[in-house]
């Protein structure tokens, strides 16, 4: 059983910048694809970005495309997502996962983490 954990999150200003951590632990995250998504108050929970197990592919969310960036340590099992120029619209609770996706057009996650809050003052 794979288990993940997420920090990183807090409070911080329009303009600025944080960077989140997922670390895994339970057995080895370089056999994932991970992943990171969001939920605002009130809304549905959406995807933000994802990263296959060697690094070679990504996907990332209109709404976040050049201010996020995604990356993995797989020797340190954790992944990193580098948020940048962060709006108002940002703030929600940030989950981290991870799954064995079935096909190389297709992301599917089975493990979640608890989520961290990240809150971005207008």
């Amino acid at each position: 059983q794979l288990q993940l954990v997420e920090s990183g999150g807090g409070l911080v200003q329009a303009g600025g910048s944080l960077r989140l951590s997922c670390a895994a632990s339970g057995r080895t995250s370089s056999i994932y694809d991970m992943g990171w998504f969001r939920q605002a108050p009130g809304k549905e929970r959406e995807s933000v970005v994802f990263i296959r197990r060697r690094s070679d592919s990504t996907y990332y969310a209109d709404s976040v495309k050049d201010r996020f960036t995604i990356s993995r340590d797989n020797d340190k099992n954790t992944v990193y997502l580098q948020m940048n120029s962060l709006k108002p619209e940002d703030t929600a609770v940030y989950y981290c996962a991870a799954g064995n996706s079935p096909g190389a057009t297709t992301w599917q996650f089975d493990y979640w983490g608890p989520g961290t809050q990240v809150t971005v003052s207008s």
